[in-house]
């Protein structure tokens, strides 16, 4: 029989792939029809100066890390004094952080939005909009932490897909509205957006207040809880810093030397490798609470079959629509937009590419954060990420093409990927040969075997949408089948059918 949490982890897994089986479709084609109405100039301005915004969440970033963290460990300690007065001393962080990234965009980062970007003529005033409907969705989000990161640590995830299913069709319907409304498409969207964000929030944070008891803010004061919380979200802080300078620092860069129409190639990219991602991180997530919790009772041998089975199956989910995708990016670009901007393909494979060396890291990362020793972990992977930045700069200066800056992500990721393995031994006393043994090479396998029949499809087949049919199909089933056949231990074959046979029971019921 399988255990509770096997059964709740299989049970949140679902529930949030049917939300994003149902957000990435909604989301590639508003993602087009907003390609479209506002034209590719518009939106790669929405795109970049957007991110002029995401790039000060890292202070957001950290400190939900170490929300979710400490709300998921006194849950596992069964402690609830603990918890509610981490959930109030978190929101009041928040509240601080809010109000910084409100003074921070409105001095240095409208400076840079005014002096420094690469804006069409005419244009200024809707980027100028768009950036303060960005500061407000933002400061909006930043609140709203604290209650989303509690649904996660207790585990809630069918509220979590609906509310999220609920806020893409409301964004579905914004698309809409852009098309009849005539004003310019620019402001409207980025205000709409906003409107969509807040209505969000609030319906999280009247369900949090309802549900947990946790979730009712009572002004609290623990001078040791605090230092606690924002030393582990200030080390958090440089490894956000240094992915969030990687993402939007690598898409300012493209803006200095080629201009908005990079941006645009840039942002197509990101947006499909941020869907198929998805795939893998809402796997992560309904196991993340999991991982900290075992941790946090000592069940340390239950956490590293997590580590173990988590980080295989995170990869081998993540090749299931990497691989039809990274043969097929051309073809899918050109149905899914009717005008590709230059450099997408290219953009799109490498960020896939690089996608599928980050997927390894997703639970060895909670599995080092659970152990609230980061110091070391953010400080060695946050200076290799931030090495991206200095490197497509010289790559850019001397004239290459854009597309390069990716190739050094890559290698990039795999150093990183050595760091955290490393550490990880250090701090779990995990076994390097084991899981190099069973992770890495059973991935190695699985993908050299799964690809053969696909590619040789791909080769031969005219283009068009029997093509892109056929190499879809047989890219599905062989990775599948390579994974049921060589991925999987002869343990987890079991479970896997058993974990089939429940649901079935169930749905006899």
């Amino acid at each position: 029989m399988l255990s509770e949490n096997t059964r709740r982890i299989a049970k949140n897994t679902g529930m949030l792939y049917i939300r994003m089986l149902l957000i990435m479709g909604v989301t590639l084609y508003t993602s087009r029809v907003v390609l479209e109405v506002l034209g590719v100039e518009d939106y790669g301005i929405y795109n970049v100066v957007g991110g002029i915004v995401v790039m000060f969440s890292f202070l957001n970033g950290a400190m939900s890390q170490s929300t979710q963290r400490f709300l998921a460990y006194e849950i596992g300690k069964n402690d609830f004094q603990q918890l509610r007065k981490v959930f109030s001393l978190s929101l009041m962080i928040h509240a601080g952080i809010a109000l910084l990234v409100l003074m921070i965009a409105e001095t240095v980062g409208l400076w840079f939005l005014n002096t420094q970007m690469t804006i069409p003529e005419g244009r200024m005033e809707a980027a100028r909009w768009v950036y303060q409907f960005s500061i407000f969705s933002f400061m909006v989000s930043v609140l709203q932490v604290p209650y989303n990161a509690a649904i996660i640590a207790r585990e809630r995830m069918h509220v979590y897909a609906y509310v999220s299913i609920a806020e893409v069709v409301l964004k579905l319907a914004v698309v809409f509205l852009l098309q009849w409304v005539a004003f310019d498409k620019l402001k409207l969207y980025g205000g709409l957006v906003f409107v969509v964000t807040v209505a969000v929030a609030l319906f999280y944070r009247l369900y949090c207040k309802r549900s947990f008891q946790e979730c009712r803010f009572c002004f609290v004061w623990d001078r040791r809880l605090y230092r606690t919380l924002t030393g582990f979200a200030g080390w958090s802080m440089f490894g956000t810093v240094a992915w969030m300078c990687k993402s939007q620092g690598l898409n300012l860069i493209l803006n200095v030397f080629w201009g908005p129409l990079l941006n645009a190639a840039y942002g197509i990219g990101h947006q499909v490798n941020t869907a198929i991602n998805s795939f893998v991180q809402n796997f992560t997530t309904a196991l993340n609470p999991q991982i900290v919790k075992s941790y946090a009772i000592g069940e340390r041998h239950y956490m590293e079959g997590l580590i173990f089975r988590g980080t295989k199956f995170s990869y081998c989910l993540l090749l299931v629509f990497a691989l039809p995708l990274l043969m097929e990016t051309e073809f899918v670009l050109s149905v899914w937009l009717k005008e590709v901007p230059e450099y997408a393909v290219v953009f799109t494979r490498l960020m896939i590419v690089n996608s599928l060396l980050e997927s390894f890291t997703y639970v060895m990362g909670t599995s080092i954060q659970a152990t609230g020793k980061i110091r070391w972990y953010q400080i060695i992977v946050g200076c290799t990420i931030l090495l991206n930045l200095p490197l497509a700069w010289l790559l850019l200066k001397l004239g290459l093409e854009p597309f390069f800056i990716l190739f050094v992500c890559v290698g990039l990721s795999c150093v990183t990927l050595l760091e955290r393995l490393v550490i990880m031994r250090c701090l779990l006393g995990i076994s390097l040969w084991q899981f190099v043994r069973q992770v890495f090479g059973k991935a190695a396998e699985v993908t050299l075997l799964a690809s053969v029949v696909p590619v040789v499809l791909h080769m031969c087949l005219p283009d068009g949408w029997i093509k892109f049919s056929g190499v879809i199909f047989c890219s599905v089933v062989s990775v599948l089948a390579t994974v049921w056949g060589i991925g999987l231990t002869l343990g987890e074959r079991d479970y896997c059918r058993q974990l089939v046979r429940n649901y079935l029971k169930r749905g006899n019921e």
